[in-house]
């Protein structure tokens, strides 16, 4: 196996009860993946199943899962497709797997990266990758050999983000624009509930929502979208999103992926949470001047995001310091890095004698 240019297997999911923002972490790094002209693939259990043709959008290949991570028989899956493509390296997103699935996974010889932002066990991988600020390097226990990339400077960003960091140098003017951006995982609902709050609040002027199809609650977003007279509107796609992003003075997120997106932009945040490490990394984003923490959703009355929001409109100041601490903080350049200290270590000697010596383990 040439382990210096063989192509990328990505295992993970998109679904409703698990969510699917480790899916969209794949595809952002698949993109980075490809500038360097590795061949990405997906190994991947859909729901619904129109999201392949956002892989194949990207010029990724896609191979059907019969199960979900971690689940019986899906070890045995991974390891043959593995082994069918002479993948240089794993990328495993999302939950459900442990360690021992990580473990044998290295036995085939192919690199072993993992995404993960809760640092619940002890990693047998070759890298850990966590695009958020929290846990922290001190949360993560690993086996020897095993690097970790943590971080603001790690953090993901799409392409669309980068180009539009330029344009918005400055805040746009008056009228009050937000944007509600509760994340790939809103399975509460929030972005129906918070849109329609906004809508009540006589600085706002206009609310721009970015919710992708199979959000739970698209077409009741729709519908209120329809009834607004023009006050709400709704962009799905990533070229309608790009106009808007130079246009809005702040925008209401979870914690997510899309808040250190925001920040390349330089887009002032209210972060509401909506799980535990979306929380941790919210509080991070607070510390670090580039965002205001609310707290759990749930916990987030209307009265309590009304007071947040006159208070960032009213404050000028407030938002240029935001903007300013976002921009220095995050500059986009987050998969770049990720695939540089991928690419070290694949042509490094140890990696190349491993991926040598699988075939004769496995014939063995």
């Amino acid at each position: 196996m040439d382990a210096t240019r063989g192509p990328i297997l990505f295992r993970c999911d998109g679904t409703t009860e698990h969510g699917w923002e480790p899916f969209y972490q794949c595809l952002s790094l698949a993109a980075a993946l490809q500038r360097r002209r590795r061949g990405t693939h997906f190994l991947s259990y859909l729901d619904p199943l129109s999201l392949a043709t956002v892989i194949n959008r990207g010029n990724n290949d896609w191979v059907p899962a019969e199960r979900r991570v971690g689940d019986a028989g899906d070890l045995d899956a991974t390891i043959a497709q593995v082994r069918k493509m002479n993948a240089a390296a794993v990328v495993v997103a999302g939950t459900g797997y442990d360690a021992d699935y990580l473990r044998e996974l290295r036995k085939t010889g192919a690199l072993v990266m993992v995404f993960d932002s809760t640092a619940d066990m002890k990693f047998p991988a070759d890298l850990v990758v966590n695009p958020t600020l929290y846990p922290t390097r001190k949360a993560y226990r690993v086996e020897p050999g095993c690097q970790l990339l943590l971080g603001h400077r790690y953090a993901l960003c799409r392409g669309m983000f980068r180009r539009q960091r330029t344009i918005r140098a400055m805040e746009p003017p008056a009228p009050f624009r937000a944007l509600v951006a509760m994340g790939d995982d809103d399975l509460g609902g929030e972005t129906l509930t918070r849109t329609q709050q906004l809508l009540d609040m006589p600085k706002v002027a206009k609310v721009t929502v970015a919710a992708r199809t199979h959000h739970p609650k698209y077409d009741e977003i729709l519908e209120l979208a329809d009834a607004s007279a023009g006050k709400v509107e709704v962009v799905t796609e990533p070229k309608e999103l790009m106009t808007r992003l130079v246009r809005v003075h702040f925008a209401l997120t979870a914690g997510d992926g899309w808040s250190p997106e925001l920040c390349v932009v330089g887009v002032p945040q209210l972060v509401l949470s909506q799980t535990k490490r979306h929380a941790g990394n919210g509080k991070k984003l607070d510390e670090d001047g580039v965002a205001t923490y609310l707290g759990n959703a749930p916990d987030v009355t209307f009265d309590q995001l009304k007071e947040a929001v006159d208070l960032l409109l009213d404050d000028p100041m407030e938002r240029k310091g935001m903007t300013r601490c976002a921009r220095n903080t995050f500059d986009g350049r987050g998969p770049d890095r990720i695939v540089n200290g991928l690419e070290i270590m694949l042509h490094g000697p140890s990696r190349q004698r491993a991926a040598s010596a699988a075939p004769l383990k496995a014939a063995a």
